[in-house]
C-alpha cells in the first residue's frame, strides 16, 4: 500500500505538515517495502488558489491509497474521496516516521468530510 504524508523535509525524520495543499513536501511510503521517496509540492506552496485540488491531483498521480495530514479542504477533499484515497488526520507536532507508526496501530482517525472550510495556510 502507498501512503502519502505530508512533510516540512524529504525523509522520515521530518516534522509533519498540518496543511495539505500548501505543504512543502508529501512522502510516499510503500507499506510493503519501506521503501519512500519525496515529492515537492512546491508549485502549491505559494498558490493564490487551487492549491488543495492541486496538491489532490498529485498524490493521486503518485497512486497513494492513503493520505496523512493535518486539514484538507473541502475541494481537496472531494478531489481525493473521488480518487478512493482515505484521508486520516495527524494530530501534534510528530515526525513522518511516527505518524506511519500511528497509522499503522490504528491511533488515527479516518475523516469522511473536510476538515476546515477552505484556505487554511498551517500554523
Amino acid at each position: 500500500m502507498k501512503i502519502a504524508i505530508t512533510s516540512y523535509g524529504k525523509d522520515l525524520s521530518s516534522k509533519t505538515d498540518r496543511s495539505f495543499g500548501r505543504a512543502k513536501w508529501f512522502i510516499l511510503v510503500d507499506t510493503e517495502t519501506g521503501a519512500f521517496e519525496a515529492h515537492s509540492n512546491e508549485q502549491n506552496v505559494n498558490a493564490a488558489q487551487g492549491a488543495g485540488t492541486q496538491a489532490a491531483q498529485n498524490v493521486t498521480n503518485m497512486e497513494a491509497e492513503v493520505l496523512l495530514s493535518g486539514n484538507v479542504g473541502p475541494n481537496a477533499f472531494r478531489a481525493l474521496s473521488t480518487a478512493a484515497i482515505r484521508i486520516f488526520i495527524i494530530e501534534g507536532d510528530i515526525t513522518v516516521e511516527q505518524a506511519l507508526s500511528e497509522w499503522k496501530e490504528g491511533k488515527l482517525q479516518e475523516v469522511g468530510k473536510s476538515t476546515i472550510e477552505g484556505h487554511w495556510a498551517g500554523a
